[in-house]
């Protein structure tokens, strides 16, 4: 009677690279050694980039006001309108009853897959990929495909391979514009296309995970529903990167369906969502004031943000064995390693150069196995300071490496 307890498969199979390699990292600090670490998209985690102050003192006063009690499932009103009115803003007719707020993005699509898929359905989203849409799909008898980024072209999309891989089992069409891990940003023509391709199949959803819209230095960003005048489309945001409080655990799911097809999933979507109640009600009040209040701050973290990329763009470029794509938005850059010892030893290397010179990254097949190996992802959320010593020890261990 001394077995384990068996766990099921889809628990046990679940992998996030971007959090498992925390625990060797965790192992060293407690050893006593300081890492940099620079492989989770977490503004709070790096210094210069606090959450503005108007929305903390939003949610603080929300907690004052006793205002933690249970609210509507999907969303508070005030703030379902003031989320519908941002994304008027970006070009499309949005109502507050579009709008469904959740604990985050990853709750999103968690209840999008619970919705949707079913044994034998399809997830068609890009390699490489943030991992939840690889890790969930499978829990609801679902298989996700990866459809490639051309990592030789700025990661663009590759419309020939998904016009390949689509086919009538194919529930859920992913977009992520800016895209986590490569920057990829997709203007109006890339949209214009992958709208024309999913309309050829009537049961196919388009989630358009925007959650980094805000975070485009390219100038070329859209709306996908901006763009749509037919499909189902289901956009996804939140607080988490724009805004700077991805603790608070708040991001929405918006319905934007021109012709009436998504009926029957809203309703199915609406069940699950009273089921698990609501999202933190003091957080939709911390939203709400960043939305409804003053945004010129984010001009300035913005010019931060962009500094910094472009001085890890110059870092890598003058360093042998590696080599990049420039991001156009988000706070990632996708980094090949050329070296012929690491490049197809992306786990590798970033597990030798934690132990060797204590800086964290995250392995390119974390976020895709083939499409995404041979690289490493890189956060470049922190100050200039921080990055030049982490590029100092990253190029050490390089130079190293080939002794």
């Amino acid at each position: 009677m001394s077995g384990q307890v068996p766990v099921s498969k889809r628990a046990s199979s679940i992998e996030y690279a971007i959090r498992d390699v925390v625990v060797p990292a965790t192992k060293l600090e407690k050893e006593g050694h300081h890492i940099i670490k620079l492989n989770i998209g977490d503004p709070i985690a790096y210094p210069g980039l606090p959450t503005p102050q108007h929305m903390v003192d939003a949610y603080a006063q929300a907690l004052q006001d006793g205002k933690n009690g249970y609210s509507p499932s999907y969303g508070l009103p005030e703030l379902r309108e003031a989320i519908a009115s941002d994304e008027r803003q970006k070009g499309w007719d949005a109502t507050p009853e579009d709008i469904y707020v959740c604990h985050g993005v990853t709750e999103a699509l968690q209840i999008i897959f619970a919705a949707v898929l079913e044994e034998g359905t399809k997830v068609l989203a890009p390699g490489p990929h943030y991992p939840p849409y690889m890790a969930y799909p499978q829990m609801y008898g679902a298989t996700t495909v990866e459809y490639k980024l051309q990592h030789l072209d700025g990661w663009g999309l590759d419309f020939d391979d998904i016009e390949r891989k689509m086919d009538d089992d194919v529930r859920l069409l992913v977009l992520i514009n800016p895209n986590n891990p490569c920057g990829t940003v997709c203007g109006a023509e890339d949209v214009d296309r992958l709208l024309e391709i999913a309309s050829k199949y009537p049961n196919c959803v388009i989630v358009a995970d925007e959650i980094y819209d805000g975070l485009d230095f390219t100038g070329k960003h859209v709306s996908v529903a901006s763009r749509n005048t037919s499909q189902p489309v289901i956009v996804l945001n939140g607080v988490s990167k724009v805004y700077y409080a991805p603790g608070w655990r708040i991001g929405y799911m918006a319905f934007h369906d021109p012709m009436g097809r998504m009926d029957l999933l809203r309703d199915g979507i609406e069940r699950l969502l009273r089921s698990r109640l609501c999202a933190s009600t003091p957080a939709q009040i911390g939203f709400l004031a960043g939305l409804t209040g003053d945004k010129s701050w984010m001009d300035e973290y913005r010019s931060k943000v962009e500094s910094q990329r472009n001085y890890c763009i110059e870092r890598i470029n003058a360093m042998d064995g590696v080599e990049v794509e420039s991001p156009g938005g988000a706070f990632y850059m996708f980094v090949r390693l050329t070296d012929e010892r690491w490049a197809n030893a992306d786990k590798e290397f970033v597990l030798d150069l934690l132990h060797q010179e204590h800086v964290l990254l995250v392995h390119g097949s974390g976020f895709s196995p083939e499409l995404g190996k041979g690289h490493i992802r890189l956060v470049y959320l922190p100050n200039i300071e921080v990055l030049k010593e982490a590029f100092d020890r990253i190029d050490r261990f390089l130079i190293q490496s080939r002794i």
